[in-house]
């Protein structure tokens, strides 16, 4: 009864809003592709409406987002990302999670990352109708490999090969390590070990290597590498950490585009902007971030190259993040630093 009561109220706010949203001026738009640089393109499908006149800051407002991002909906839009001979599909998750359905253009092939929500993973897969083969599992927490035992008992076409570095992982029955390498239809995929978050972290670069036009591929960082950010220490060392953002990630090429586990652009840049206050890349992509989720969408991805410029768990080694954390030289001992004050830091 209760249920029944809240939803009725919850339609009625909605028409409301609706209503409030038709009276600005409307426009229609089949597909509009928005480019982000760095090879990036975006393409949405919705009706947008124009709720601010200000051509300044200009806001759109995605009128689907009413029922799938809104009042009872999901925290993002879902966005289609075009990489050289691939699409990784954005699909949000519970409050702030993301995960990624990975779609070979050559063979249709695709592989699921991080499926805790399988009912929209089998969902976009029918509607995309594409073969979906392989979960790549970036490690054991719930909101990640939550989803991976259903996802396996729900579908029923075919076996699913579920990677992934940790015993703990649920469905687990490819085990990899560091280097180990495996295709997504013609899509190479190279295993990165980045143990620190937890024991058994996985981050999984995928690339187009047989494309003469191809670019640097996708990295997908778990909680490992965040947008500005890294995970918390939970099983591992500053060592750890280190290695696995300024050795491993900090390898792949500056064009990788980089698709994180969680929505926290904002969070993580304030912190940035609180260890380098003079660095402008920084507060230059908070404003970005801000129009970004000002109508939902999402601030994935970025590139391994912006994270060098803004990241501080990746800039240990400069002058600016080291004098914040009292003048040490060394980066290992930067990077504890900065974890232990960024586990403490308010906004």
């Amino acid at each position: 009864m209760l249920s029944s009561a809240w939803r009725s109220v919850a339609n009625s706010v909605e028409s409301q809003l609706t209503a409030a949203y038709f009276r600005g001026s409307i426009r229609s738009s089949r597909a509009p592709i928005c480019s982000f640089g760095a090879g990036i393109s975006i393409s949405k499908r919705f009706l947008v409406l124009q709720i601010c006149s200000s051509p300044s800051r200009r806001s759109l407002v995605n009128f689907q987002k009413l029922r799938t991002v809104g009042l009872r909906g999901m925290h993002s839009t879902l966005e289609d990302v075009a990489l050289a001979g691939m699409q990784v599909k954005i699909l949000p998750a519970l409050q702030d999670n993301y995960m990624y359905l990975i779609i070979d253009n050559k063979t249709k092939e695709a592989a699921v990352v991080d499926p805790v929500d399988p009912d929209l993973v089998i969902k976009t897969v029918n509607e995309e109708k594409v073969t979906l083969k392989k979960v790549l599992t970036t490690h054991h927490h719930w909101d990640h490999a939550g989803g991976n035992e259903k996802l396996v008992k729900l579908w029923t076409s075919g076996e699913l090969k579920v990677y992934g570095g940790d015993d703990r992982i649920g469905a687990l029955n490819e085990k990899v390590r560091q280097n180990d390498t495996f295709n997504i239809g013609s899509l190479n995929v190279m295993c990165l070990s980045t143990p620190c978050h937890t024991t058994g972290h996985i981050c999984y670069h995928v690339s187009a290597a047989d494309d003469a036009a191809a670019d640097s591929g996708a990295v997908f960082t778990g909680d490992t590498l965040f947008q500005g950010g890294c995970g918390r220490f939970f099983e591992g060392t500053p060592e750890e950490m280190y290695e696995a953002l300024c050795t491993k990630l900090s390898a792949l090429p500056d064009d990788t585009k980089v698709f994180c586990g969680h929505e926290y652009t904002l969070q993580n840049m304030s912190f940035a902007r609180h260890v380098e206050p003079d660095n402008q890349l920084i507060q230059q992509r908070i404003e970005w971030a801000k129009l970004r989720r000002a109508s939902q969408d999402p601030t994935v991805p970025s590139t391994i190259g912006e994270e060098k410029s803004w990241n501080p768990f990746m800039r240990v080694h400069e002058s600016t993040v080291q004098k914040h954390t009292g003048n040490t030289t060394n980066p290992i001992e930067t990077m504890g630093k900065l974890r232990k004050e960024k586990d403490n830091f308010k906004a």
